[in-house]
């Protein structure tokens, strides 16, 4: 609840509504996953962003509306952006509804837009989410009817303008989601294996790990390449969502596509060399299939190796740098303690004088690598508590029986 009490003391300013349509600073919510709220605050300070502010699962941030375009571009640890319209008070769905009822829909969105609506309540007075969103929904579409004798449609699947609405006990903000879909869906995704590592987790890893983006990369158990594309988008510092042809932001009343087709010029501008090696390989001759399909997607074809290997199998040059992702929860259906002490062993014997993270949620288990971890962060793959760890295999490095 500390999260809820300080987004809405944060956004709560002078006026009745936070902001309007124009091109000025304005406050935004940047979404993300636990555990990635300082990486993200460190991207939006690099970005240029102003007054940020960690929170939970979120960073609130000041700045115009080139920046809310160039922060769904180039931000690698965001969900979505949102952007604040409305704040006020409601203790039943009577005043809800009428709230929602005074900001000037019009304005926003003109009759032929599709529009969908959604919730997420923290309070005794609004329970349900989905009723809270329906009462938003009801709001919004009698707005246009009074006005026009006719209402526009919602689209809950693709809808032109996506609309939040997050109350807490009795406070309530409505904000526009300037992302559309969330930003983990780069656009170079074609296919993907079972249980996908998401995108921006992936980023976030790579961030997390403060890989120095000049020693070579490596995933040994890469699945569908997201790792391997997202190190790459990185060391070349390529915009992430540089491959998605369609954001929220594009339906908004005031869109400016010379301004958006700046931004973007200048973001790809910033793109740098690596000289490094990143590579990647599977056990599965699907998975590889699949990684060489997606890598080739994202226009890497000549960036990143993928080749067919068991993980148990491979040996590496010193110095590389690993991240990997190994099969974790339902996906596992094999001798969990025996598939942990082979990691280890593999490690140890195979990737001396590597760097070496792995993320698991298989917390009971993950102690039977038998590797000491030089550091270990807590985060969260959806709902599932994971472990990132670090395992630093000097020359002779030792398996213990316990950490």
């Amino acid at each position: 609840m500390n999260f809820i009490k300080q987004i809405y003391r944060f956004l709560l300013l002078n006026s009745h509504y936070l902001c309007k349509m124009e091109n000025r600073n304005f406050y935004m919510l940047a979404k993300t996953m636990f555990g990635l709220e300082e990486v993200l605050a460190e991207e939006l300070k690099d970005l240029g962003a102003q007054k940020i502010k960690i929170m939970n699962r979120a960073v609130s941030f000041k700045g115009d509306k080139g920046f809310m375009y160039k922060a769904n571009l180039n931000l690698r640890t965001a969900l979505r952006i949102l952007k604040p319209i409305a704040h006020f008070q409601a203790h039943n769905e009577k005043e809800l509804y009428q709230q929602i009822c005074k900001i000037n829909w019009c304005k926003i969105f003109d009759l032929n837009n599709t529009f969908s609506t959604s919730a997420t309540t923290h309070s005794d007075f609004f329970s349900h989410s989905k009723y809270a969103s329906l009462v938003m929904k009801d709001a919004i579409a009698d707005t246009f009817r009074k006005k026009f004798n006719k209402r526009p449609y919602v689209n809950p699947k693709n809808p032109d303008i996506s609309i939040n609405l997050h109350i807490a006990k009795h406070t309530c903000t409505v904000s526009l989601d300037s992302s559309g879909d969330s930003l983990h869906k780069r656009g170079y995704k074609k296919e993907t294996v079972i249980a996908p590592i998401n995108e921006v987790l992936a980023a976030g890893l790579i961030l997390l790990s403060g890989w120095d983006k000049n020693s070579n990369f490596y995933d040994p158990m890469c699945g569908s390449g997201t790792i391997l594309i997202e190190a790459a988008l990185i060391a070349y510092n390529i915009p992430v969502n540089i491959f998605r042809t369609q954001f929220g932001f594009h339906s908004w009343k005031d869109f400016d596509s010379i301004l958006w087709e700046k931004i973007k010029e200048i973001s790809l501008e910033k793109e740098v060399n690596y000289y490094g090696k990143i590579a990647g390989s599977d056990y599965s001759q699907k998975a590889v299939r699949i990684s060489k399909k997606n890598i080739k997607s994202a226009l890497m074809y000549d960036n990143i190796k993928i080749i067919y290997a068991d993980f148990f199998e491979t040996k590496i040059p010193k110095g590389t740098f690993v991240i990997f992702n190994p099969p974790y929860g339902e996906r596992i259906k094999l001798d969990k303690k025996n598939f942990y002490e082979n990691i280890g062993n593999t490690l140890k014997n195979n990737y001396q004088g590597c760097t070496s993270w792995l993320i698991s949620s298989d917390i009971e288990n993950i102690k039977f690598i038998g590797l000491k971890p030089s550091k270990k962060i807590k985060i969260k793959n959806s709902e599932l508590e994971c472990s990132f760890r670090k395992f630093e295999l000097y020359q002779g490095s030792k398996k213990i029986n316990k950490r």
